[in-house]
């Protein structure tokens, strides 16, 4: 009988293509049509493989999600980078590949990426999500995500609310 095995581990330099693709199928899953088709394939081309690498070789906070030894998902995070919220830390991207959404991968890493924000003494967090994203903001919300504040993301010519979600130290 095989062995399933999941892991939450800190990505390592060898994960850089298996993260970009990652980003490239979570992207075109949630953003595909919501975002203006020029802009979306600009970033997913900015987020290959040499950026990814940059990113890990420069210690930023990345966790993956490995499911039978394949790399389907990731979160990265560090301290608020937006002075109006009143939190310490902050959750920029979760994303899972469409493939595996919904089967408990993503909350768990969310827990994993407030767990390490706490051990790095940042004990309330926030993360930010477009508002039309509802499958992000449904998540979000179900994980007790209380919103915060409101915003606007400018892609282009196009401009899309964002919402801004928190969760208190504890």
């Amino acid at each position: 009988m095989p062995t399933i095995t999941t892991a939450i581990r800190f990505a390592e330099l060898r994960d850089a293509a298996a993260l970009a693709n990652v980003h490239e199928s979570a992207w075109r899953g949630a953003y595909a049509g919501l975002i203006p088709h020029g802009c979306l394939q600009s970033i997913l081309q900015r987020r290959q493989t040499g950026w990814w690498q940059r990113a890990v070789q420069n210690g930023a906070g990345i966790l993956v999600v490995d499911y039978c030894g394949e790399t389907v998902g990731y979160a990265t995070m560090g301290r608020n980078r937006t002075q109006a919220l009143a939190v310490d830390g902050e959750v920029y991207e979760l994303y899972l590949k469409p493939s595996h959404q919904g089967v408990g991968f993503g909350r768990r890493l969310f827990a994993a990426s407030q767990k390490l924000l706490r051990e790095r003494n940042l004990a309330s967090q926030a993360v930010w999500a477009l508002a039309d994203n509802s499958l992000a903001t449904g998540f979000y919300e179900r994980l007790g995500g209380v919103v915060i504040a409101e915003g606007e993301e400018r892609f282009n010519d196009k401009a899309l609310r964002k919402i801004a979600y928190a969760w208190p130290a504890k």
